[in-house]
C-alpha cells in the first residue's frame, strides 16, 4: 500500500540530506520560530516541518500544485484528516507495546507477538477504511482521491475475511500439523508447517469414518527435556510461518509509519493555518512559475516568524519584481528592511514545499537553491576580522550555488569602510548576476547601492524603507533612489532627544 500525499510517485524521505544552506537558513530567517508554530509541542511534527520545509527547495511546479490541492483538501476537512493522522499515530504507538525482548529468537514468540499486532493493525485498517467509506466525496485532489482509492481497493471486505480467517487459523488451537524427513544420522530436516483438512463432518462421522493408522506418544508432565524437545520440533516447523507474518505485520507497519510522515506534513500546515487565523493574518496559495520565467510579484507580504513571535498583524508590503534578477533595499534605519527580507525567504520556503504563504498574493519563480548572507554577531573567539568570516561565508556559498539560485544579502560587507566594502559588494553582485542568479541586498552602503542605481538597469529594482517627515517609519518599502543618509538621527533623538 502506498501512500503518495507529499509526491505522485514515491514516498517522503524523512532520511534525506538537507541542502549546505540549510543552517544559515533557520538562523537567519528564524526558522524555529515557524517549525514550532507548526509542531505546537510534539517533536516529530517540528522534524517533519524541518525536512519538508528546507528539502522543498528541490520541488518542481507540479509537486508544489500537487501538494497544493491536498492542503486545500486539508483546510476543508481538517477533523476527518486529523482523525486520519491520529489513527496512524496510534497504531505505530500499539506495535511498540508488543515488546518481544529476549524471546526476539524464538519462533514460537515471533508467531504470537506478530499475530497479536497485525490482528491490531487489521483493527486500525478497519477504521480507515470507515472514514473512506464515509468522507471520500469530500476530497477533490490528486492525491487524497488516489489514496481513498487505493484503501477502498486494497482493503476489501474480502480482504478482512482472509486475513481473520489465517489469523485465527495461526492460533493452532488443534495443534500444530508438521510434516519432516529424515537426513544423515536420521536426524529431522526439511520442517514444513501443514494445513489442517478442514472437513465439516457430523460428531457421527467422526466418530465411526476410519481414520489412516498413526503413531502417538506422551510426554509425562515433569518430562523438562522431552517438552522442550518438542517446543524446539514445533518452533523450526512454525519457522517460516513466523518470518512470513513478521514480515506482513512490518509491512503494514511501514505504511502507517509513511502515512503518518506524510500527514504530518499537512497536520503542521494546519497548526499554522490556525495560529494565523487567530491573529487574523491573511495567507494565500502562491502561483510557482518556472525559474525562467523570472517572476516575483506579491501583495500584503510579511515576515511570518514575526507575526507568530509578536502574536498581532504585521504590516505587509506590495512589491512587483517581475523580470527582475537584483533588488537593492536601502533607507532609514530600523524601518523594515530586514523585516522585509525575511518575508521573501519565508515565503520562497513556503512556496516550494507546497505551503500557503503569508501574503494576499504571491506570485514568484521557483528557485534551485536558496542562500542566506547576513550580518553575525561579533565572536570574540573568531581568529581573524570580521571581513574575513564574511567572505568566508561567501566562499562557502559560491561552491554551492547553482544557476537559478536566489541570495538574500543582508548588511554585507559592512565591516571595512565605505568604499572598500561598496567596491566588494558590487564585484560579488555582478558576478551573480551574469550567472543569472536572484540577488535581493538590504545595504547602508550608498556608494554601491547608488553606483547600480546610475547604470538604469532593467533588470534592477531599488526598493526603500518609507520614513514620514516627522520621522516615524511606516514599514513600508516603496521604489526609490538610493539616499546617502539612513537617518541614524532619527534613532539618537529617540534614545537621547533632540537638542
Amino acid at each position: 500500500m502506498k501512500v503518495f500525499l507529499m509526491y505522485k510517485d514515491r514516498n517522503f524521505d524523512l532520511q534525506q540530506e538537507l541542502p549546505s544552506s540549510a543552517q544559515a537558513l533557520i538562523q537567519d530567517l528564524a526558522l524555529d520560530t515557524l517549525f514550532n508554530a507548526m509542531a505546537c509541542g510534539d517533536e516529530f511534527l517540528f522534524e517533519v516541518a524541518r525536512k519538508a520545509l528546507l528539502a522543498g527547495l528541490n520541488n518542481d511546479p507540479d509537486t508544489i500544485v500537487y501538494r497544493q490541492d491536498i492542503l486545500k483538501d486539508c483546510l476543508k476537512n481538517p477533523a476527518i484528516v486529523r482523525a486520519i493522522y491520529d489513527i496512524a499515530v496510534e497504531s505505530i504507538e500499539r506495535e511498540k507495546k508488543n515488546y518481544l525482548g529476549i524471546f526476539s529468537r524464538y519462533p514460537s514468540a515471533i508467531l504470537h507477538r506478530s499475530r497479536e499486532v497485525l490482528q491490531m493493525f487489521v483493527e486500525m485498517l478497519k477504521k480507515l477504511r470507515t472514514i473512506a467509506d464515509e468522507h471520500a466525496g469530500k476530497f477533490k485532489s490528486e492525491g487524497f482521491t488516489a489514496f481513498f482509492r487505493m484503501l477502498n481497493k486494497e482493503l476489501s471486505d474480502e480482504y478482512f475475511a482472509s486475513i481473520q480467517n489465517h489469523l485465527r487459523e495461526l492460533k493452532f488451537r488443534e495443534g500444530v500439523l508438521i510434516s519432516a524427513e529424515l537426513g544423515k544420522g536420521n536426524k529431522g530436516i526439511n520442517y514444513i508447517l501443514r494445513k489442517p483438512q478442514d472437513k465439516k463432518q457430523s460428531w457421527i462421522e467422526r466418530v465411526f469414518t476410519q481414520k489412516p493408522p498413526v503413531y502417538t506418544f506422551s510426554i509425562a508432565d515433569r518430562d523438562e527435556s522431552g517438552a522442550r524437545a518438542l517446543a524446539e520440533l514445533k518452533d523450526r516447523g512454525i519457522n517460516l510461518v513466523a518470518n512470513a507474518l513478521a514480515q506482513s505485520a512490518d509491512h503494514i507497519l511501514a505504511f502507517f509509519k509513511t502515512l503518518r510522515a506524510e500527514l504530518a506534513f499537512y497536520i503542521g500546515c494546519l497548526n499554522l493555518y490556525e495560529r494565523l487565523s487567530s491573529i487574523e493574518e491573511p495567507v494565500c496559495f502562491p502561483l510557482p512559475a518556472a525559474p525562467g520565467e523570472r517572476r516575483h510579484a506579491f501583495k500584503g507580504l510579511y515576515d511570518v516568524c514575526l507575526a507568530l513571535t509578536l502574536e498581532q498583524k504585521i504590516v505587509g508590503n506590495d512589491v512587483n519584481a517581475d523580470q527582475k534578477d537584483l533588488v537593492i533595499i536601502t533607507g532609514a534605519n530600523q524601518g523594515g528592511k530586514s523585516t522585509f527580507l525575511r518575508s521573501i525567504g519565508l515565503a520562497q520556503l513556503m512556496m516550494q514545499c507546497g505551503m500557503f504563504v503569508p501574503a494576499e498574493s504571491f506570485c514568484a519563480s521557483i528557485c534551485d537553491g536558496l542562500f542566506t548572507h547576513f550580518k553575525r554577531e561579533e565572536d570574540v573567539t573568531m581568529k581573524s576580522g570580521k571581513l574575513d568570516e564574511e567572505l568566508n561565508r561567501m566562499s562557502d556559498i559560491v561552491d554551492h550555488i547553482t544557476v537559478n539560485s536566489m541570495v538574500l544579502f543582508n548588511e554585507s560587507f559592512a565591516a571595512t569602510n565605505e568604499r572598500e566594502g561598496s567596491e566588494i559588494a558590487r564585484q560579488i553582485v555582478s558576478a551573480l548576476l551574469a550567472k543569472h542568479i536572484r540577488v535581493f541586498f538590504v545595504t547602508h552602503l550608498y556608494e554601491f547601492a547608488h553606483g547600480f542605481y546610475e547604470k538604469n538597469m532593467a533588470n534592477a529594482l531599488f526598493l526603500r524603507a518609507e520614513r514620514q517627515a516627522d520621522g516615524r517609519r511606516t514599514f513600508k518599502l516603496i521604489e526609490g533612489e538610493p539616499l546617502p543618509t539612513s537617518y541614524g538621527e532619527d534613532l539618537y533623538n529617540s534614545i537621547f532627544g533632540s537638542f
